[in-house]
């Protein structure tokens, strides 16, 4: 099974979150682990909002978005999803850096993992399998 990785789910199984369980197994049962590029921005983001709340030191952030990153086995160039990423966004009124994620799913024929309720939620309307939480 192919799995497009978002950050959400991604924090859960990095910082063992409440629901950590859930989306590891499915992330240790993927055959590939995949995202769109945005993913290293994103998840550098989050850790650098987590440092600059006094929550973490500099060096545990690094070596956390160094995991995050390394849980994805290839990275896909958002230059090559944003056309769809835009329709969806437009025709959902939904951010279009969250339907890079839908739009590599869509594209690859994988299953999105993500805890963001509202993108789970979008996935029905457009038949790609998601896990949630």
């Amino acid at each position: 099974m192919k799995v497009v990785l978002d950050v959400s789910a991604a924090i859960e199984i990095i910082l063992h979150k409440e629901n950590r369980q859930a989306f590891e197994e499915v992330y240790l049962s993927a055959a590939r682990v995949i995202a769109p590029d945005l993913f290293v921005a994103e998840i550098t983001n989050v850790f650098w909002k987590i440092y600059r709340a006094g929550l973490m030191p500099e060096e545990e952030c690094l070596a956390y978005a160094e995991d995050g990153v390394d849980m994805i086995d290839r990275f896909f160039d958002s230059a090559k999803l944003w056309k769809r990423a835009l329709k969806l966004s437009i025709k959902h009124n939904h951010p279009s850096y969250d339907m890079l994620y839908l739009a590599l799913a869509e594209k690859e024929k994988a299953l999105l993992m993500t805890s963001d309720k509202a993108l789970a939620r979008l996935c029905g309307s457009v038949n790609i399998p998601c896990r949630s939480k």
